[in-house]
């Protein structure tokens, strides 16, 4: 425990923000320094959110990396040890209200009140081995259990750059990008490894909504370099640009299996469709992707939504939840909720092992809802269908208990075209 690191006298006579500062400084000359995440900002810039600070390998010195985050973009700079830890003791009381410090070993909570008082919380982490991987590595030096920072088209796609001597590094402004890639290749593992798809030599993926292409690109490289699997994945984006720069980026290295398509979700028609994705595609836009991916009998249906429009005008609150209700945000998280619980209930109807989750810590993303589905075989795909009348009237029941006129999802299942407010994936 860092707390027995620190002489009795000045610990006891020093307040808790002394003490935090203490420990903070503690924690990086041992090396278990794993993350500081500042918060409840109070300052007087505008749009800025929170700050992460991590430690960094630069030109072979030990720095600290501040990454501000911003509500439309973020800025990461860099800083000597010394000059980082005076101007985080700057900040804390005056510019952030909420400290939160990982280690190797503990979880440190410093909070202040609104008189300015500080008040520290110490306690173990459960999870220890990993913090202890996170704080003996860079955001250009990340354990990586699935991709490798060294393919050159990640310098394409503007994740890496070539630093001296030729090695690829990772854009620190990227750190956070990185991690969500990672995170879904692993979901997609372990999704793959419950599915039939595990044992079939090649693998047809659909991405809707592909972007820049990381994810594309991601799936592609571990299907086939990792798992050694002859994939076709096929990246699905609405702006010509994106499809340009994925397409030029995957020509130019050989990558064969891997293309793109200027397209979206309600016209695009997969030959064969293995897994589907579609990452925060907008309100309906996400019921149209998981509809395509049933209609194809797709092994693996992995979204992540994004905005939840079509329901909460339509619901009409029960009397006794009202007063929980009647603010806007409380309204709006019942409504995204109901949404997702609609669908994933929907996806079980249709034969599919259904999960609704958090796969990425908040601080990475603010879209961090995960629904995945893997199709059942044999004797769990026939229990299914005998259960898929209990579900069907489980839907019923919750649309009846909110009012609800139609669920997207459910619309399209019965041939009925949906009524929302979509952005095309």
């Amino acid at each position: 425990m860092f707390t027995a690191l620190i002489t009795p006298p000045p610990a006891a006579q020093a307040d808790d923000r002394q003490r935090f500062m203490r420990l903070l400084q503690t924690a990086l000359a041992e090396g278990s320094f794993a993350k500081l995440l500042l918060s409840k900002y109070s300052g007087a810039e505008a749009g800025l959110e929170r700050l992460t600070v991590r430690t960094v390998q630069l030109r072979g010195e030990r720095c600290l990396s501040f990454l501000w985050r911003y509500q439309t973009r973020d800025i990461t700079k860099n800083h000597a040890l010394e000059a980082g830890l005076a101007e985080i003791e700057a900040l804390l009381g005056r510019d952030f209200q909420n400290a939160h410090l990982q280690t190797a070993e503990q979880e440190l909570q410093l909070a202040f009140s609104r008189k300015g008082r500080p008040s520290l919380r110490v306690s173990r982490r459960a999870d220890a081995a990993p913090a202890v991987a996170a704080a003996d590595a860079g955001h250009d030096k990340e354990k990586l259990r699935y991709l490798e920072l060294a393919k050159p088209f990640w310098t394409d796609l503007g994740l890496t750059h070539e630093a001296k001597g030729g090695e690829r590094q990772l854009v620190p402004a990227m750190s956070r990008k990185w991690k969500q890639i990672n995170k879904f290749i692993e979901v997609m593992s372990a999704a793959l490894k419950s599915s039939p798809l595990a044992a079939s030599p090649e693998v047809h993926v659909s991405d809707f909504g592909s972007g820049k292409g990381y994810l594309t690109f991601a799936m592609y490289d571990w299907l086939t370099s990792v798992l050694g699997k002859r994939a076709e994945v096929s990246g699905i984006e609405l702006r010509e640009d994106m499809v340009s720069l994925c397409n030029g980026a995957a020509q130019a290295h050989g990558l064969t299996g891997l293309r793109f398509v200027q397209s979206d979700v309600r016209h695009y028609q997969p030959a064969r469709l293995d897994v589907m994705i579609a990452l925060h595609a907008c309100d309906i836009a996400t019921d149209y992707a998981i509809h395509l991916g049933l209609r194809a009998g797709a092994g693996i249906i992995m979204c992540s939504p994004c905005c939840h429009k079509q329901l909460r005008p339509q619901m009409q609150l029960p009397a006794a939840l009202k007063p929980m209700l009647q603010h806007g945000i409380h309204l709006g998280q019942e409504a995204e909720m109901v949404t997702d619980s609609l669908r994933a209930l929907l996806l079980e109807a249709e034969g599919y092992e259904t999960q609704v989750f958090e796969f990425i810590a908040l601080e990475h993303t603010s879209k961090n809802k995960m629904i995945l589905a893997v199709k059942k075989s044999g004797a769990a795909l026939a229990a299914a269908q005998k259960k898929r009348p209990e579900i069907l009237a489980q839907i019923a029941e919750i649309k009846r208990f909110y009012g609800l006129r139609e669920q997207a999802l459910e619309s399209l299942l019965l041939d009925q075209p949906a009524v929302g407010v979509a952005c095309p994936a």
